[in-house]
């Protein structure tokens, strides 16, 4: 493909010019060349003289300017004279045919293009246009998971984590932010939660235990087809959010488990301040004490065995009722029964949703 590109950049340049100008590659043959003819031969001795290897040289009275990556440049242009006329076409045609190959490289870079998809930064329609074009595999199936560096480290974790996944024909890693990397990762299909919460693990436990760096990971669901990456992205988001929210011991969290707490998560704080306030008739949550929540908290762990609870807790059974008692009576709601058990715990989850969310409408 760049062959082409140069080809046409330099056909235009033949004619703005006196020189015959060209382009070798890093084995030292000419791709692209204003002399057809040329095309094929090979520049001896241009690698050993260094042309890839700094600015501007003069080799066989031609002048060379190499370009491309900024550390291994792949490519250079040649430009027959070694007078100042010579020098300066090679630094143009360098800068200009630089420039298209950069753009050429991000129109047909499947990870650019994927970043765009999670990110919605291209058109519906465009989508499967674009992936015909790059010939991205649209049947397999594909996971987001987003991970989250919590602390200040030196190390570059997008550098870490591409070397977690070196197929980037299948798995693309992504720069979402300062603090956060998208992992497009292709799986089998029918993939279980837990081998997924396995491979997360283990990307957490690497980080943190060979480069000292802590993060949290959210997965999103398994999609099919390049469009549901946005999708599976945003799950991978929420999970993160959600987790930070209701689940702060946890360093993954899967939007496939996040239950009632995504929902809760969903409403607005008005309504959820009404709720409380519905529930909470005869008294505020916030006159229950430290003890009596790591009670009721117990209890919930426990499934509503009393017995079970107060062994757990090491008080006698009948200790642990008084205190079930006693919640009955702040808030009218005997948590020994299931339905005003489950009104308890959704409204223990709203009252933590309000605590680290302010008011939105």
């Amino acid at each position: 493909m760049p062959n082409r590109l140069f080809q046409g950049v330099v056909n235009q340049m033949r004619e703005a010019t006196d020189r015959v100008i060209g382009v070798i590659d890093e084995s030292g043959s000419i791709i692209s060349c204003s002399e057809l003819g040329l095309i094929g031969e090979v520049k001896k001795g241009v690698i050993a003289a260094g042309v890839f290897n700094g600015p501007q040289i003069c080799v066989d009275s031609c002048t060379y300017k190499a370009f491309g990556d900024s550390v291994h440049p792949e490519y250079a242009v040649f430009v027959d004279g070694t007078d100042e006329i010579s020098r300066n076409y090679a630094g143009i045609i360098a800068v200009a045919l630089d420039q298209i190959k950069k753009s050429n490289d991000e129109k047909f870079d499947r990870s650019n293009f994927v970043k765009n998809v999670i990110l919605d930064n291209i058109l519906p329609g465009d989508i499967y246009i674009k992936s015909r074009e790059l010939h991205f595999n649209n049947d397999a199936s594909r996971v987001v998971f987003l991970i989250r560096v919590t602390n200040n480290t030196e190390i570059s974790v997008f550098d870490v984590i591409q070397n977690f996944f070196p197929d980037k024909s299948k798995d693309y890693i992504i720069n979402v932010n300062e603090n956060d990397i998208a992992l497009v990762k292709e799986v089998r299909p029918n993939v279980e939660s837990k081998d997924l919460e396995k491979l997360a693990q283990s990307i957490c436990d690497t980080l943190a235990t060979e480069f000292y760096c802590n993060a949290i990971v959210g997965i999103g669901v398994c999609v099919t087809g390049i469009k549901e990456l946005a999708r599976s992205f945003k799950e991978a988001q929420v999970a993160l959010e959600v987790g930070k929210v209701f689940d702060t011991e946890r360093s993954i969290i899967s939007y496939e488990n996040l239950g009632i707490a995504r929902l809760i998560y969903q409403l607005p704080t008005t309504l959820c301040d009404m709720f409380l306030k519905e529930v909470f008739k005869k008294g505020s949550i916030d006159s229950l004490d430290q003890e009596t929540l790591f009670t009721i908290q117990k209890f919930f762990e426990n499934n509503l065995n009393v017995s079970e609870t107060s062994r757990k807790l090491f008080v006698h059974r009948n200790t642990l009722v008084y205190r079930l008692e006693k919640i009955k009576k702040l808030t009218g709601l005997d948590l020994r029964e299931f339905d005003d058990a489950i009104v308890f715990k959704v409204a223990l989850m709203v009252n933590k949703y309000l605590n680290s969310t302010p008011i939105k409408y």
